[in-house]
């Protein structure tokens, strides 16, 4: 044993293993030399029990190298380490510990950048969105829908706070702030609300979806509206007052039963005239599927006159409706877009109507776009059309067509659909004659 100084640690040469000097006035302090010639300060030490100092074991704790160190340097951490010792501090294992410690801190504060980034909300709403889209075939509108519940009402609200964070506290809001009379968006934002969080809970992104243990908005109230043959009369006369095509597009939404945005958004390529056949593509349908719709004399007509108008407007030198544009829109105010400002067409139509039936001292009682559908559903049934092709023709999967069933039955009802379309064209045009209005013409299809 020595004096640890600068001169006996410089003097100290190595061996052909580890060669220990321990200090002879600070008991514990030491200097290890390898045989690589690497020298070290330790503090080797006992956290004795009582009764027990023999039974415990020895530790060392590695001080530093020398050169990092110097020989004054060591001893005074060995002091400190002592003091420890004495106070019952284990060095080693607070050092231990303090790591622990470090790593636990820089750990939590990288999930906690995980979160606020990776799981932002606006970031993950954007990524469930593309997963919603694109993981099954969803229909255009349930995917606008989903799109306008998470851009319009949830993003705006919850922004880029973290999704793990977000509680009920968070949504009732959301769904409290849109006005009761709109049970329908209410229900919307709760419903793709509820498929958002379910995913993120599927994925691990957060530990439960808040959803389920809201209260589910309640469901609009279904609609019943079907409007008299009296009342759709009214709607065809007025629709003449119409600016083209607003007029025939109101006119194609009662022949054929369609969806609004299926007959706004209608394309040459769609209609097939010398088959009088259209054919909705799966990618712009409700449902997802592709629907053949046959078209009646009297919707070929008004598909002529449309055909019609838009060569006159393009100074054709012969212009012919029954030759229809092999590309392009049937209803377009700017010779490249389906039309808009459907709303306010609607209004002019109500106008119109009003104004007529104030000559015959009547009024005609709200109603919706949507209810011409209905009413043609209604009228398929006064006619004796059966239900499946009625399903058919409005591109419903319903029993009908659903499920099992619509794996085996494949038929298409495509010559039912015809004759039906065709009977209830006859009684449009029917209601429009008032001389002819007891003229309902029944079928079997």
């Amino acid at each position: 044993m020595a004096t640890i100084t600068k001169r006996i640690v410089d003097a100290t040469q190595p061996a052909s293993r580890d060669l220990f000097l321990w200090d002879d006035e600070l008991a514990g302090f030491g200097l290890k030399v390898t045989p690589a010639g690497t020298k070290v300060y330790l503090y080797q030490y006992r956290m004795t029990r009582p009764g027990m100092a023999k039974a415990c074991p020895t530790k060392r704790y590695t001080i530093g190298r020398h050169g990092d160190l110097t020989p004054m340097q060591a001893r005074a951490r060995a002091k400190e380490l002592a003091a420890m010792v004495a106070q019952g501090t284990d060095p080693r294992q607070r050092e231990l510990d303090q790591f622990k410690a470090a790593d636990d801190a820089k750990r939590k504060a990288d999930e906690k950048a995980r979160i606020e980034t990776e799981l932002a909300f606006d970031r993950l709403a954007q990524l469930w969105l593309e997963h919603y889209e694109f993981e099954k075939e969803r229909s255009p509108k349930s995917v606008a829908l989903a799109r306008l519940v998470v851009n319009g009402y949830l993003t705006p609200a919850l922004g880029n706070k973290p999704t793990p964070h977000i509680g009920r506290a968070d949504l009732q809001p959301i769904i409290d702030k849109i006005p009761t009379a709109k049970r329908g968006m209410r229900r919307a934002v709760f419903t793709y609300a509820s498929i958002l969080f379910g995913w993120a809970h599927r994925r691990g992104n957060i530990a439960e979806n808040p959803l389920p243990a809201m209260d589910k908005p309640e469901a609009p109230k279904a609609r019943d509206r079907v409007l008299s043959d009296d009342e759709l009369a009214a709607v065809w006369t007025a629709s003449a007052k119409l600016s083209d095509p607003f007029g025939p597009f109101f006119r194609l939404l009662i022949l054929t039963g369609q969806r609004r945005s299926e007959v706004a958004e209608i394309s040459w390529s769609e209609l097939d005239r010398a088959n009088a056949l259209w054919t909705i593509p799966a990618s712009r349908a409700k449902n997802g599927a592709a629907h053949i719709v046959p078209l009646s004399p009297t919707a070929l007509a008004e598909l002529d006159s449309l055909a019609l108008a838009q060569q006159i407007n393009a100074k054709a030198k012969k212009p012919d409706g029954s030759k229809w544009p092999i590309v392009g829109y049937a209803l377009t105010t700017t010779g490249y877009s389906p039309i808009s400002g459907i709303t306010k067409a609607k209004t002019a139509l109500d106008t119109a109507i009003s104004e007529a039936r104030k000559e015959a001292g009547g009024s005609l009682a709200p109603w919706r776009i949507h209810d011409l559908r209905r009413s043609l559903a209604t009228g398929f049934q006064r006619l004796g059309v059966r239900f499946e092709v009625t399903e058919a023709t409005l591109n419903h999967i319903s029993g009908a067509k659903g499920g099992v069933a619509g794996i085996y039955q494949r038929h298409d009802w495509r010559e039912e659909k015809r004759s039906a379309l065709e009977a209830w064209a006859r009684h449009i045009e029917a209601i429009i004659r008032p001389a002819d209005q007891d003229n309902v013409v029944p079928i079997r299809a």
